[in-house]
């Protein structure tokens, strides 16, 4: 492997950054984000059980629930993220699980009414979707808030390794209780989660205050900062679309996995909620070992090998459906395996990576540019794989998805990034000359008649 000129790079921490066991805020937010997980976790088998067991949903209307989920980082990424530059990150997400709990609650009490029919669980979807942009942009650029600089990388690596601990034990406990509870009813657990996350928010001390008014520019100028931040770092920029299309893609095959495991192959609940949760290890062990990884084969090469990874994960799945019935279990297994560690690997690498660039004041806006592009694709793959499972069936749609997942691998494969084993001194150098600017231009909008500003 070669190494690039010393004079590229940026030299190691000289010290060792401070333990986030003694950081009580970071873990509040920790216990509160591990318990919401699993909420999340629970609630992401019910519901699709609940469309097609309970409410005998279509395939098209499965697509089109999955695609409500992802709906709002279409709709409402990009002005998000400004928004969430403006305001204080905590206050943010607390209100986010008020309205995810709330949502969720709904579900258990149209069902115990007799009420409750396909459209509104598409409708509390896309509400409960909604609150998750807030949350989940407000929450990423609330870590670089919460800890030091050099505690990023970890704080990253111990919140995904909760994050698969709870994709370990939310679909096995899901599963089991699906064969003695009625799915609406395991709604409320992941609503009551929701709740505890909001306790455990609120409990936290931070030191984070509300961008001044003052510098406020309008809405419009302040999105286009943060999309421009993202397509004039080129690395950045490749990372962006990867994840665009693995996300279309995967999306496209995987939407219909409720439909592929419970009708094509027959699997019951509780083996699809079992397998999921052993294979969830896979997540749990790229969490622990993302930073060592990255620390071997390179900042920008773990990047790509994990890509590459999980792009294979998704050939292997698509083997499932042309083995012998007997061997369906164990493929199934191994690709959630292999899928779960290089996808955890993948985005603790890349999340860390565009975490340590970017400069505060673009945090939110930042993020949000990328969950509008990354996770904006998802209600596209979703509706068109309901549309094509119709057409042509499920089985030829997940090989079409898979196939085509694999083959994005190429736009970080050639690359710089393979061969790069440190971040390059200019990319940090090119964030701080665009935080100069941005100060620069907040400094200039303040000086400028109200006038000239709205025109702006």
């Amino acid at each position: 492997m070669t190494r690039p000129e010393s004079g590229g790079n940026i030299d190691p921490p000289p010290r060792r950054a401070e333990s986030l066991w003694r950081h009580g805020g970071f873990l509040r937010l920790w216990g509160g984000e591990t318990t919401s997980q699993l909420g999340a976790q629970l609630g992401g088998l019910a519901i699709p059980v609940i469309a097609v067991v309970v409410l005998h949903a279509s395939e098209f209307e499965v697509g089109v629930l999955g695609a409500a989920g992802t709906l709002a980082f279409l709709v409402v990424g990009l002005p998000a993220g400004a928004l969430i530059d403006r305001m204080l990150k905590r206050r943010v997400m607390l209100r986010a699980d008020l309205v995810r709990a709330l949502a969720m609650v709904a579900i258990p009490v149209l069902w115990l009414a007799g009420l409750l029919q396909m459209w509104q669980l598409i409708v509390l979807a896309t509400i409960t979707g909604i609150a998750r942009v807030f949350f989940d942009v407000a929450y990423q650029s609330y870590i670089p808030v919460l800890v030091k600089r050099d505690q990023i990388a970890d704080a990253n690596s111990k919140l995904e390794t909760t994050s698969q601990l709870a994709a370990i034990g939310g679909p096995a406990l899901g599963g089991a209780l699906l064969t003695i509870i009625q799915a609406p009813l395991i709604i409320a657990a992941t609503a009551v989660t929701y709740l505890v996350s909001f306790g455990m928010l609120l409990s936290i001390r931070d030191t984070e205050v509300p961008a001044p008014k003052e510098g406020r520019r309008p809405l419009a100028v302040e999105i286009r900062e943060g999309a421009a931040f993202v397509w004039d770092q080129p690395l950045l920029r490749r990372i962006v679309s990867y994840t665009a299309l693995n996300n279309l893609f995967t999306g496209l095959a995987f939407t219909m996995l409720p439909v592929l495991i419970l009708r094509e192959l027959g699997m019951p609940v509780a083996v699809l909620g079992a397998s999921i949760s052993v294979a969830a290890v896979g997540g749990l062990l790229g969490a622990a070992s993302s930073n060592r990884l990255g620390a071997w084969l390179g900042e920008g090469t773990i990047i790509v090998v994990s890509a590459v990874g999980s792009g294979i994960a998704a050939l292997v799945f698509a083997a499932m459906t042309v083995v012998p019935p007997e061997a369906a279990v164990p493929v199934f297994i191994a690709a959630e395996f292999l899928m779960s560690f290089t996808v955890v690997v993948y985005n603790v690498s890349q999340v860390s990576f565009r975490q340590r660039i970017c400069p505060t004041p673009l945090l939110g806006r930042m993020n949000a540019s990328i969950r509008f592009v990354v996770w904006g694709v998802l209600p596209i793959g979703g509706f068109a794989s309901g549309v094509l499972s119709t057409a042509i069936g499920v089985i030829p749609v997940v090989w079409i998805g898979t196939i085509a997942a694999f083959l994005a691998c190429a736009l970080v494969v050639f690359s710089p990034l393979t061969r790069m084993r440190t971040l390059p001194s200019e990319i940090v150098e090119q964030a701080a000359d665009v935080a100069a600017v941005v100060q620069q231009n907040a400094e200039a909008h303040d000086r400028e008649p109200d006038g000239d500003a709205r025109e702006s």
